[in-house]
């Protein structure tokens, strides 16, 4: 699971999404899952599953360990089609999970011939046992009025975070006022609105400046920032580097940095 930061726990714990499904089996340790607006705490053997295009956080402590599954999104004919936080406490059907995450590895490892098929078969089996230990699992609470704007707010920031609007811009485009956005995303989720859309934003901006070439002021533009200065500028308050800084400090990484 330490591969999914590689470049510190800002790729995990910021509020973002991912072209990919991902599932993490937590086996030591504790924290917290935000899950499109759900909040949940995550503890020893919590299974989670984020579809691709998904807003998620995880924050989890410094002893935490586990495994972790990048699943590409055209292989989601089996998966759960909204994010999935179990906590599997029978250990007969934590056994289950354990030996298909292993055959997986062993995959890996051997890379024998037709390696893509079987990986893909185990993919299979591994999302039908989810939705399996889903369906027998207690049905979820009726989504309240909060919830629902949560999700559609989530769904917002996935899809148009780097569209320039303001916090206030994606309220009114939800028919909602700014005020009621916040009050019920603090309530929800512990962060306010705006906490979310710059977090979504730094991932973005601190993600293009690692793994592409491209100068500050084109990855500003796409993002939907005014101007190159004020793009600098934020990420100089959120991290306390420059972009520059930034970049050269990618090139030598430090896990927990």
């Amino acid at each position: 699971m330490a591969q999914l930061t590689p470049f510190g726990p800002w790729q995990l714990n910021l509020s973002h999404d991912r072209d990919h499904h991902l599932l993490l089996w937590i086996t030591r340790g504790q924290g917290v899952a935000l899950l499109d607006g759900v909040r949940s705490g995550v503890s020893l053997h919590s299974a989670i599953f984020v579809p691709a295009h998904h807003l998620m956080a995880i924050d989890l402590g410094r002893q935490s360990f586990g495994q972790a599954a990048l699943i590409s999104k055209d292989q989601g004919e089996h998966w759960p089609d909204q994010p999935v936080h179990l906590k599997i406490r029978e250990t007969g059907k934590q056994a289950e999970l354990v030996a298909l995450l292993d055959a997986v590895n062993r995959e890996h490892t051997l890379g024998d011939n037709l390696l893509s098929q079987s990986l893909q078969s185990y993919a299979s089996l591994i999302g039908i046992w989810l939705q399996r230990y889903q369906t027998a699992a207690p049905p979820d609470p009726k989504k309240t009025a909060a919830r629902k704007l949560m999700q559609r707010y989530c769904r917002r920031l996935v899809h148009a975070y780097g569209s320039g609007e303001s916090m206030a811009g994606h309220a009114n485009a939800l028919n909602v006022t700014p005020t009621h956005l916040t009050r019920v995303c603090k309530s929800e989720t512990g962060h306010t609105a705006a906490s979310l859309l710059t977090q979504r934003l730094l991932y973005a901006a601190r993600t293009e400046l690692i793994s592409t070439p491209d100068q500050s002021k084109d990855i500003a533009q796409r993002l939907g920032f005014g101007s190159s200065a004020y793009f600098s500028r934020f990420i100089q308050v959120h991290t306390g580097q420059s972009p520059t800084a930034l970049r050269r400090a990618a090139q030598h990484p430090v896990s927990g940095s």
